[in-house]
């Protein structure tokens, strides 16, 4: 009876284990599910970093969006490329500081600066809201503040 009592607690203790084991597997996975979005943010951003800028327009749908709050709205994947063509006149120094990822959006908080036409660089918070749609930047949502 002793021999079977203690046979049962080992499995019982086995299973407990591989429960833990299983929930902490769980959670790993569902963490790098979760940033998905992130990543490819990020992967986008490091183009832009290196004046990569066909390659980072890949990573957003034809129909993008991005409304740039009390200033201007971009609509589709060339006027983002003219937008850059006119406002990067040298890559953009920016930091992500924080990103949250919930489902379809990213929203990333963090600094940029910008080289302005005199060769000094301008510099802003930010306060973007990306939606993506099948792992492209499909509608920007930016609050974006010059530093005093």
């Amino acid at each position: 009876m002793i021999t079977m009592k203690k046979g049962l607690t080992n499995i019982l203790l086995m299973m407990a284990v591989q429960n833990i084991y299983s929930q902490n597997e769980n959670l790993k996975f569902k963490k790098t599910i979760n940033m998905k979005n992130t990543s490819i943010l990020v992967n986008a951003n490091e183009h832009v970093r290196k004046g990569e800028y066909e390659a980072y327009l890949s990573y957003l749908t034809e129909d993008t969006k991005w409304v740039f709050v009390g200033e201007r709205t971009l609509l589709g994947k060339e006027a983002v490329r003219q937008y850059i063509k006119d406002f990067y006149l040298s890559p953009p120094i920016f930091d992500m500081e924080k990103a949250i990822e919930e489902g379809d959006f990213v929203t990333a908080t963090g600094n940029i600066a910008l080289k302005n036409v005199n060769g000094e660089y301008d510099h802003y918070y930010y306060c973007d809201i990306w939606r993506f749609d099948n792992g492209k930047l499909a509608e920007l949502k930016a609050f974006v503040i010059e530093k005093k």
